[in-house]
Order: structure tokens, then C-alpha cells, then sequence
């Protein structure tokens, strides 16, 4: 077992996560493509964002020798009614902590939340360059149902995005 998993706590993300969450968040816009978003965040849009999760769409936080090492949220999918048992995943690691399973760990914790919050289906949306996230959540058990081509343009590159979901057991109303 790796260091930091030995240290790793998981649980839901807080006002005071913030800066973490957004320096996280900033270094993937800047540098990668596990976010199609091209505007740096600042403290304010994710305090906003922050506001629009909880309860039913929950942004969790790994934590390792008492900092943020990582986040993972569910999003609303679509909001039209019949999506009510269906969310996003998202699952964000900081540079520095890569490689050690925290990924594996927030992604885990967060169906394990799904599950508690009675989802039947979670989408994960990954560039198909993006070989460590699409290992990742294969990893999970989620399953490829579609390509969208040249959907992203960034780094002047156009970007296809992979579409996986994991289906969990629900029955709606129990």
C-alpha cells in the first residue's frame, strides 16, 4: 500500500476546501484535458459551483496528511424529470499526488454515494487521449457506449469524447 493511501480519508468537500479544489481545478484547465474548460477558475465561480452541489449531487474530498490531495463530484446529467436517477462523475487529482490510487479511492467513494442516493446510472465523459482517466473509470466497471468526434478544441487540437456509464441497481421509490 502506498504511503498516501495509508493516510487517505475521503469526505465531503467544505467551504474551506476551496482553494484546494480550485488550484486542483486550475492546474487541469491550464495543462490537461481532463476538463474541457479553457476559463481559469477563480475562488468565487467554484464557491458558486460549490453552492449548486450537496444533498443529492455531493463534491467529496481526499485528504492526505491533512490536505486536499484530490476531489470527486456528481453533476446533474440533464435536468428534465425522467434524468432524476442519472449524474455526471468527475474526479480531479493534484499533480503532485497522482499515481498512488486517489483516484481510484474518490472515484469508488462516489459510487458508493450514488449508490446511497439511489442513482441507476453514471456518466463519465473522457477525451480519448486521455488514457489515465479512461483506465480509470473502465477500471470502475463503467463501459464505453459511445464516441462524439472532434466535439473539444483545445491546445489546437481538435478532441473526440469518450462516453462511458456505470449502471447500479435502483429501483426508483425504494
Amino acid at each position: 500500500m502506498h504511503r498516501a493511501q495509508a493516510k487517505l480519508r475521503i469526505r465531503d468537500a467544505t467551504s474551506h476546501d476551496l482553494p484546494a479544489i480550485t488550484d486542483i481545478y486550475t492546474d487541469a484547465v491550464l495543462n490537461t484535458v481532463a476538463t474541457l474548460d479553457t476559463v481559469t477558475p477563480s475562488l468565487a465561480s467554484r464557491a458558486e459551483w460549490l453552492q449548486h452541489h450537496g444533498g443529492r449531487f455531493p463534491v467529496l474530498v481526499a485528504v492526505v496528511d491533512g490536505n486536499v490531495a484530490g476531489w470527486a463530484s456528481l453533476s446533474v446529467w440533464n435536468d428534465r424529470g425522467a434524468y432524476t436517477h442519472t449524474a455526471e462523475s468527475s474526479v480531479y487529482v493534484a499533480r503532485t499526488h497522482r499515481k498512488r490510487g486517489i483516484g481510484t479511492s474518490l472515484l469508488a467513494a462516489l459510487e458508493s454515494r450514488a449508490r446511497e442516493l439511489t442513482f441507476h446510472v453514471i456518466i463519465a465523459r473522457v477525451v480519448s487521449t486521455n488514457e489515465t482517466s479512461l483506465k480509470l473509470v473502465r477500471g470502475a466497471g463503467y463501459v464505453d457506449v459511445g464516441v462524439i468526434r472532434e466535439v473539444g478544441y483545445k491546445f489546437d487540437t481538435w478532441l473526440d469524447m469518450c462516453v462511458l456509464q456505470l449502471i447500479l441497481p435502483c429501483i426508483p421509490g425504494k
